[in-house]
C-alpha cells in the first residue's frame, strides 16, 4: 500500500511514516496542502492522510480538489478539529473517512488497510490465491503450513502479487506501488526482491516471470 501524509508539524509526519513503514507501507510525506497535490499528481496513492489546517492550500481545499480531479486515492482526514460539525464538513468535502488527533496508530493502521480494501474490486480482509494465505492486517503469510518469514518489501510485492488475482504486474507497477518517492527508478530492488521472495515461497512454483512484461502468481499442477 502507497501512502501520502500530509501534515505540517514534521515531528509527527516523521513518526507516522517511521510507524507506517514498520507496518509494511510505502509512505511519503507533505508539509503543504500545495506539495501535497504535487505529489498526487505524479504519484498513484492508494491513502492520502490529510491534515485539514495546513499552510498555503487548506486542507479542505486540497480534500476538494482531489475529489473534482478523480485522483482516485482515498482520503483519511486526520485533524485536531474533533466536534461533530467538523466530522461532518469533512465527510461531505468527500474524504472517505476521519480520524480526530489525539488518536492511537492501530486504529489508524487498521482505518488505512478498510480503505485499502474499498477499491473497484473488492477484496477480502484475508488473501488468498491457491496454497498461499496473507492478512495484512495482522502481517502474517503463509504457504500451506508453512509461516513465510517476509521482509516488508517481499511482504508488499506478494500483497499486490495477490491483489492482481493471477494478473501480469510490471516491475514498475511494483515499485511505484511497495516503495516511495526516493526509489532510484533504475534499481534493481524489485528483481532482487522477487528472486528472494520466489526462494521462499518454495516449491512447487507459484511466482513467474512474463519475460520483458512483469510478474504474475500461478499454480502449477
Amino acid at each position: 500500500m502507497r501512502v501520502l501524509v500530509v501534515e505540517d508539524e514534521a515531528f509527527l509526519a516523521e513518526a507516522l511514516q517511521a510507524g507506517l513503514r514498520r507496518e509494511g507501507m510505502a509512505v511519503d510525506i507533505a508539509g503543504d496542502g500545495a506539495t501535497a497535490l504535487e505529489s498526487v499528481a505524479v504519484n498513484e496513492y492508494d491513502v492520502v492522510v490529510l491534515d485539514r489546517d495546513l499552510p498555503g492550500v487548506h486542507g479542505d481545499d486540497v480534500c476538494r480538489q482531489l475529489v473534482a480531479g478523480r485522483a482516485g486515492c482515498r482520503i483519511l482526514m486526520l485533524t485536531a478539529a474533533g466536534s461533530l460539525a467538523d466530522k461532518v464538513d469533512g465527510l461531505r468535502l468527500g474524504s472517505d473517512d476521519y480520524l480526530v488527533k489525539p488518536f492511537d496508530f492501530p486504529e489508524l493502521v487498521a482505518r488505512l488497510h478498510a480503505l485499502r480494501r474499498r477499491g473497484a474490486a473488492a477484496h477480502p480482509p484475508v488473501l488468498t490465491y491457491a496454497d498461499l494465505r496473507l492478512d495484512p492486517a495482522r502481517r502474517d503469510a503463509r504457504r500451506g503450513d508453512h509461516s513465510l518469514r517476509l521482509t516488508r518489501k517481499e511482504f508488499a510485492v506478494l500483497e499486490l502479487l495477490l491483489r492482481a488475482d493471477g494478473a501480469v504486474l510490471s516491475a514498475e507497477h511494483l515499485l511505484e506501488k511497495a516503495w516511495d518517492a526516493h526509489a532510484d527508478p533504475f534499481t534493481n530492488a524489485v528483481r532482487i526482491t522477487i528472486s528472494t521472495l520466489r526462494r521462499k515461497l518454495g516449491d512447487p512454483p507459484i511466482l513467474h516471470t512474463a519475460t520483458g512484461v512483469g510478474y504474475y502468481l500461478a499454480a502449477t499442477t
